[in-house]
């Protein structure tokens, strides 16, 4: 049976010792009604912007608690989920010394942060049909590894990983499991967001630049108990959100049948894309696809990617990754752009 988790076992000691900066707007949280604010040295002269935002982006949460059904108290928002995913590293891996697991092919930036904190990080490919390895996986455990990461639906290869092996890793994982859901909103599965009363070792990131359209105002969200959350808490930015995105991400929110709308179409363009990929003689291999891409074996993946650049499209070439050998990766574009790929595609011999 597995261990009782405790969070207090992974956390960083200078994590625990550290008293959180408090910001005027955490000592001061009211900012409704006719008050004179002089507590932050900011530019009196209003223009929309000349006050700091809420720190805690409570009116973001509010319409994510609704949308989701999970309480604010189990959120915490970043400039991204890079950011998202760097304080996680900050607040439980201590460099030169702790480790973390990741399964490439996958999101390059796991690799990326561990190498700025510090800390190593253990590969494990997946297995042949892009699905993790789960005895490997908890075998290369250690007490010095915290984090394990989880690309579900997984960047570059589209798939999710299957709900029992994810599980699996859950329960038996003596760290920290974080799963990135940046695509789930294209997937069949659901999300593990609903499953985190069960796992208190588990964190379940998401984001507002797929499926909600909004790359450019960089918005990541990060879901997990309290206590994991009240740990990110204190060592984020106080002001690591900034008013325009908080403004830009609740008019977006206020729409969801607009966003629903949007992820169909995206959806049926994947389904038209995927079947005539298939019938096109340079590709080799079209894989399923759970999310906004498409990836695609072809006949000699660098000299394609430089012939489809000369007509004017732009895909990203995997080949380097492993197991993505001669492999394209190409986003669900609009109708046009689609038509637009697939013409391109059949004239290249």
């Amino acid at each position: 049976m597995k261990t009782k988790f405790n969070i207090n076992n992974l956390i960083r000691e200078n994590i625990k010792n550290l008293k959180p900066y408090s910001s005027a707007r955490d000592e001061y949280k009211e900012t409704s009604g006719d008050m004179v604010f002089l507590d932050a040295n900011e530019n009196p002269f209003q223009n929309g912007v000349n006050r700091y935002p809420d720190p805690q982006q409570n009116k973001v949460k509010s319409q994510l608690s609704t949308l989701k059904g999970i309480s604010p108290e189990n959120m915490l928002l970043g400039n991204g989920s890079d950011e998202v995913l760097d304080l996680i590293f900050r607040a439980f891996c201590e460099p030169n010394r702790d480790k973390i697991i990741t399964l490439p092919p996958t999101y390059g930036m796991y690799g990326v942060l561990a190498t700025i904190n510090a800390v190593e990080n253990i590969e494990i490919e997946l297995q042949s049909d892009f699905q993790p390895n789960v005895a490997t996986i908890i075998g290369a455990q250690s007490e010095q590894t915290k984090l394990l990461f989880l690309c579900s639906p997984n960047n570059p290869t589209a798939n999710s990983f299957k709900a029992d092996t994810i599980e699996k890793l859950i329960s038996n994982f003596k760290g920290i499991v974080i799963i990135d859901e940046a695509y789930i909103d294209f997937s069949k599965e659901a999300s593990w967001i609903s499953r985190l009363q069960e796992f208190p070792n588990l964190i379940v990131t998401q984001t507002m630049s797929k499926a909600y359209g909004m790359a450019g105002i960089r918005l990541g969200v990060c879901y997990a108990s309290e206590s994991i959350i009240s740990v990110l808490n204190s060592i984020k930015p106080p002001y690591n959100v900034n008013e325009l995105t908080q403004l830009q991400a609740l008019e977006r929110l206020s729409k969801p049948v607009a966003v629903f709308e949007e992820i169909q179409e995206i959806l049926e363009q994947r389904d038209w894309l995927i079947s005539e990929l298939k019938e096109i003689p340079l590709v080799e291999n079209v894989y399923p696809s759970d999310a906004n891409f498409v990836l695609v074996k072809v006949a000699d993946s660098n000299t394609r990617y430089s012939e489809l650049i000369d007509k004017g499209i732009v895909v990203r070439n995997r080949t380097t990754q492993p197991l993505c050998q001669n492999c394209l990766r190409f986003t669900v574009g609009s109708q046009m752009e689609n038509i637009k790929l697939i013409t391109a595609l059949k004239t290249l011999s």
